[in-house]
């Protein structure tokens, strides 16, 4: 509960009571799509909060902060190649009386997509996904070197952004006493955009673990929430927050329910 209040002020706060917003020009409408496009030629800064209910056998509280530098590069006039690097910070609670909770760097997600520069109505990219061993702890990470395929595509109709992501990694090296990776993860996301830079949006992450048995395969969240787009001074500042129940999930370890809150700081190009 303490997370929700404190996520609900924090929004409330950078929504209606900081000074210097603005989000009735043009150029911010634009901006906002650019923000729910993951193919978008702009440099931004989400840092994005995870507080997942239920998780563990204890059914405790887990966190989970990624920070997520998203950077493209020119290749030339027609094509660019867009960097996603997702750096989690873990809060993981104990499974079983006595253990402790632990707190640090979870393992690194490092994504990157080839795509046009000028699409057509459909917008896509195409790339590879790596898994990097950089957790600070055994029980914030796998221990394991993975890759894979990635592929993102969407549209733009009207108020409408609607698209969707997926890859799958698979482990090749590391720790050989660890459990090796096959892991799936698919995205979709529906946004609808109205006055003022406010928006509907509904973009659940669901994954599959294909090393697992079939009870703990999937975790399927549905949900959604809302957003603005706003401006301090003259940066472009994007705030969202929602909320996922899972309908499927591991017996094991899945959280029951999961609060997500994002603050995206937009930049110049590089």
């Amino acid at each position: 509960m303490k997370h929700f209040v404190c996520y609900g002020i924090l929004f409330l706060v950078m929504v209606f009571f900081l000074p210097g917003l603005s989000a009735a020009e043009p150029s911010n409408d634009d901006l906002r799509k650019a923000t729910q496009n993951p193919m978008a030629d702009l440099v931004s800064i989400p840092v994005q909060n995870n507080t997942n209910f239920g998780y563990g056998p204890l059914e405790k509280t887990q966190n989970i902060t990624n920070i997520q530098p998203v950077i493209p590069f020119d290749l030339n006039e027609d094509w660019l190649i867009i960097s996603r690097t997702i750096v989690p910070l873990v809060s993981q609670p104990e499974f079983y009386e006595g253990q402790g909770s632990k707190f640090g760097l979870g393992d690194i997600n490092q994504s990157l997509f080839f795509g046009p520069r000028k699409p057509g109505k459909l917008i896509w990219g195409t790339g590879a996904v790596f898994l990097l061993p950089t957790a600070t702890d055994s029980r914030l990470g796998g221990k394991k070197w993975g890759a894979g395929p990635a592929a993102v595509a969407l549209t733009m109709q009207g108020p409408w952004v609607i698209g969707g992501l997926v890859q799958n990694i698979w482990s090749f090296a590391g720790d050989s006493d660890r459990e090796d990776v096959n892991q799936m993860l698919a995205q979709y996301f529906i946004n609808y955009n109205l006055p003022n830079g406010w928006y509907l949006t509904s973009s659940p992450i669901i994954t599959a673990n294909w090393q697992a048995d079939s009870d703990n395969t999937w975790t399927v969240p549905f949900g959604g929430g809302f957003g603005r787009l706003f401006r301090i001074g003259k940066l472009p500042v994007n705030t969202q927050i929602q909320a996922f129940y899972n309908v499927e999930k591991p017996d094991t370890i899945g959280p029951e329910w999961t609060l997500r809150f994002q603050v995206q700081i937009l930049l110049p190009k590089l």
